[in-house]
């Protein structure tokens, strides 16, 4: 281990990120920044080229750094899992999804680990950076790294280093965000620690792997549960004839006590939707059911279908049956400016709104294609024409670079979902909002 160290120190050490996506990509070229030379592994061919020709897909990452790093050779990507035995560091960062069932799916974990222990050696440092259930590490992960007799802290290390990714945020990224981790060892934790002091700001070093998985479900359930508080309430108040926007605003006025969140049509991306499902069922194992948490991750799921009757009941109100309506989705991305629609609250609207019979169409610059339910759309241009042209256009997502004025003038009704028009005036017949 102590050589190990020396070699991430000294910049020496060779550095493996399993999975390209939206944590490894941009890890893997902070890495490379830092003068490592790294390996990026995918099964994705297609990632694996574009990282060779210096190509960037991700929003997250420079242009300009990607190529100069892919052109220096400090940091390339192949498929071919031999490359492990020339790497000193392995960081997984692979999916983890959930099945239909609403139960952890940790195959991509899995397959990753067990390519890695067949060509397992001294020295290695493996560390799970994938959103999971606490255990996952030691009783995931370790068992299969120790199968071929290597031993944990004395001959390879192990660790938990949750990523902490928000796709699109311009002021917080990977240097300048604190990096917690924890190790299966006080040595395996130490080489941890050491590896990520080379590219961030500061490190949190806890007792455990289960302690880091743990903080991390903390940090996205806090923002899953308060999310869903205000939902809820959305709901109730349009019920009750009241504006949740100007209760909220009215609210953030006390200096103490309160935090701010805001309604939306869902939550999306990997983690908030994610990380209520392996809590809660890692919980009964304990026979421990977290209904709390639960019960709010139901209530952000239900959003769509608020959001649904919401465009049925205002094209109503204008003596346009849904069935006979023409109906504009602006931003499919689960957030603004990415282009990253997994578990976008908007793929449900459009198959809630389908359903019900109208013509669907969607603009989003970030996205210029999806499928739900098996049939394909493809984002429209927003024109004045577009716009006119429907009878509901519903904002989705708040992408900055909507031209809200255009919509504004030519859009004949809105349901706007995210407060995006707050700043504009107009008749509030025309503008609905949650």
């Amino acid at each position: 281990m102590e050589e190990l160290k020396r070699r991430i120190e000294s910049r020496t050490a060779r550095i493996g990120v399993v999975g390209l996506g939206y944590v490894g990509l941009p890890l893997a070229v902070e890495f490379a920044k830092a003068g490592f030379h790294v390996v990026g592994l995918d099964t994705d061919n297609a990632r694996v080229a574009c990282v060779g020709r210096g190509e960037n897909y991700i929003g997250d990452v420079q242009d300009e750094e990607l190529r100069s790093l892919a052109v220096s050779g400090r940091l390339r990507a192949t498929d071919d899992w031999n490359a492990v035995a020339e790497l000193d560091v392995l960081i997984l960062c692979v999916p983890t999804p959930f099945n239909r069932n609403k139960e952890p799916d940790l195959s991509f974990v899995r397959g990753a680990v067990e390519e890695i222990a067949s060509r397992l050696r001294q020295g290695h440092l493996v560390v799970l950076e994938s959103t999971t259930y606490p255990g996952t590490t030691e009783e995931v992960l370790l068992p299969l790294l120790e199968a071929r007799g290597l031993r944990v802290g004395k001959d390879f290390a192990l660790a938990y280093s949750p990523e902490r990714v928000d796709p699109g945020n311009r002021t917080y990224q990977i240097a300048n965000t604190p990096k917690v981790v924890g190790g299966v060892t006080p040595r395996c934790t130490a080489a941890a620690v050491a590896l990520y002091a080379s590219i961030v700001v500061k490190v949190v070093q806890v007792s455990s792997p289960r302690v880091a998985e743990m903080a991390k479900l903390l940090e996205n359930i806090f923002r899953n549960v308060n999310i869903a508080l205000v939902n809820e309430l959305t709901m109730l108040a349009d019920r009750m004839g009241i504006d949740i926007w100007e209760v909220i605003e009215a609210a953030a006025t006390k200096p103490f006590g309160f935090m701010s969140f805001h309604p939306g049509p869902g939550v999306g991306g990997h983690c908030l939707p994610v990380d209520p499902v392996y809590l809660a069922w890692k919980a009964k194992e304990h026979d421990f059911y977290t209904n709390f948490i639960t019960l709010a991750a139901e209530v952000n799921a239900n959003m769509p279908y608020f959001v649904a009757q919401k465009v049925v009941r205002a094209l109503a109100r204008h003596g346009i049956p849904i069935r006979d309506a023409r109906v504009l989705i602006l931003g499919v991305a689960f957030k603004r400016d990415v282009a990253d629609v997994r578990n976008s609250s908007a793929l449900k609207l459009v198959e809630l709104l389908t359903g019900e019979g109208p013509a669907l169409s969607y603009s989003d610059p970030f996205v210029p294609e999806i499928e739900v339910s098996g049939v394909r759309y493809r984002s429209v241009p927003l024109t004045p024409e577009t716009l006119g042209a429907h009878h509901c256009v519903v904002i989705h997502t708040d992408h900055s670079v909507f031209d809200y004025e255009l919509i504004l003038r030519h859009a004949p009704l809105i349901v706007d979902t995210r407060n995006a028009l707050r700043n504009f005036s107009a008749s509030r017949d025309r503008i609905i909002r949650l």
